[in-house]
This record gives structure tokens, C-alpha cells and sequence, in this order.
């Protein structure tokens, strides 16, 4: 059983919901990110999400773009991030789950990739742009090297489309709340329990509902239909306006408590 399974399995067994954190790998610095996954895994976060910043991006909004482009800066690259999770990995054994796009994966060299992601201690991956009729060749690397491939579903999926993802993920189902790209929202979008609810029908797989969640009142909406909540943009915002304090990692653990609290009601 995979940390991610195993996570999902715990808070089923304890009543709870995941409360799953984005942060962009580099930004400001490799070791700064290091110390904000740590803080993260204290506070009380169940999986953390790495995204590995890429160029060309298509699903992340304003503040992770300036992370992204940000982290390039600094010279960060997927050496490096699998290096950050080397790191990680001997402090903790909280799911880590990259997030970036296929682009660097075919660069990379897919069966190499999965074989370094899965020795550095990567849990699974997000690859934005990677549909399931086009994943043969990922999936047959990652399963082979014990990674869970998470797909994206959307309100605009059709059934076969739900049907496809529900056959080839592994880990968990990501489902984003809306349409248009990643970033804080002052509501939820309507309509996301009903998408959750098809899914259902055709997976056993966990679902956890992304995009635009910021707050602990969010995390608690979604809860009520889904088993996690995936949170980013505000953490992004929140390295940024911070990244030079002393009280970053009081503030993100504070933060991370907060919307914890709402997978817990």
C-alpha cells in the first residue's frame, strides 16, 4: 500500500477528510520550500503537493505562474526538485505528489523519471496536460515504478471521459471545481457535489476537489461530498508576501491548521 493509500485509509478510519497542500518547489529557494513541506506535515497537512515549475503552464493561474517563473529564476529544475524530496524524505513520510506537466516528463525520459521520482521517495504525480488516451506510456513507467498517476477530472468531463479516468488512475481522483485556471476564489462553484457523485459511480478511488479553495469554510463545503481538499494558491500568495520573514513557516503552520479544521468537522 502506497503512502497516499495509506494516508486516505487512516482518515477514513478517524472520520476525516484530506486536506491536501500545494506548494511551488522553489520559490523563493529549494530550502526554503524544504522548510514549508516540514511545517506543513506538523501542522497537520495529509499529502503535500509539489509543483515543479515549467514555462509554458496551461491550468495555473497568476500567483502560481509568478512562483513558477520565480522558482526558474533561482535555477530550480526536476534534479533539483528530486533532490528537495531526498531531503524531505529523511525528516518525514508524508505523501509527496509532483505536479507539472509532461513536457519535462518526456524530457526527462518517462521510465527514467519514474524510476528517480520513485527512489527519491515521489508518492505520485499530477501531469496537467497528460489525458488518459494518451498516458499508455506514463502509466506503464509509473506503475512499474509504484507511482500513482492522478488524473484530472472537470465539470465539463463527459461520462466517457469520467469512465476512462476512472479505469487508469491510481491514488486519488483530483476534481477541479471549475473551469479556467488555479486561484483563490471568494465562493465555491456550484455543481461540484453532482461531478463528485459521477465520478463515484465509476471509481472507488478517493476524490479530492481543487481550485480555488482558500479558506476553512471551503474546505468544509467540500468535504461534505468529497474525502479531500486540495489547497495552493493562498500558500503561493502567502510564500511570497512572506518569504523574507522570520514568522513564514508560524504563518503557513497557522494557515494549515485553519483549513485543517475543516476537514475535521
Amino acid at each position: 500500500m502506497s503512502r497516499i493509500d495509506e494516508s486516505f485509509a487512516r482518515l477514513k478510519a478517524s472520520g476525516e477528510k484530506a486536506l491536501v497542500c500545494f506548494v511551488t518547489a522553489g520559490d523563493p529557494d529549494l530550502e526554503t520550500t524544504k522548510r514549508v513541506v516540514l511545517a506543513m506535515d506538523k501542522a497537520g497537512a495529509d499529502i503535500v503537493e509539489l509543483g515543479v515549475p515549467f514555462s509554458d503552464p496551461i491550468a495555473d493561474g497568476p500567483s502560481i505562474q509568478a512562483a513558477s517563473m520565480r522558482s526558474l529564476e533561482a535555477g530550480t529544475n526536476m534534479p533539483k526538485v528530486l533532490d528537495l524530496v531526498r531531503e524531505i524524505r529523511k525528516t518525514t513520510e508524508l505523501p509527496l505528489v509532483l505536479m507539472t506537466y509532461y513536457n519535462l516528463v518526456e524530457h526527462y525520459g518517462p521510465e527514467r523519471f519514474a524510476k528517480d521520482a520513485a527512489e527519491a521517495g515521489v508518492d505520485g504525480t499530477i501531469l496537467s496536460d497528460l489525458i488518459p488516451e494518451e498516458a499508455q506510456t506514463w502509466k506503464a513507467a509509473a506503475d512499474a515504478a509504484g507511482l500513482s498517476t492522478i488524473f484530472l477530472l472537470a465539470p465539463t468531463s463527459t461520462e466517457e471521459r469520467v469512465r476512462r479516468v476512472a479505469d487508469v488512475a491510481t491514488g486519488f481522483i483530483y476534481c477541479v471545481s471549475r473551469t479556467g485556471v488555479t486561484g483563490a476564489q471568494i465562493s465555491m462553484a456550484k455543481g461540484i457535489g453532482a461531478l463528485v457523485a459521477r465520478i463515484r459511480e465509476g471509481s472507488d478511488l478517493p476524490i479530492a476537489v481543487g481550485f480555488g479553495i482558500s479558506n476553512a469554510d471551503h474546505v468544509r463545503e467540500v468535504c461534505e461530498y468529497a474525502d479531500g481538499a486540495v489547497v495552493g494558491s493562498v500558500f503561493v500568495n502567502l510564500i511570497a508576501e512572506k518569504a523574507q520573514s522570520p514568522n513564514l513557516l508560524n504563518e503557513v503552520s497557522d494557515l494549515v491548521s485553519a483549513l485543517k479544521s475543516g476537514a475535521r468537522s
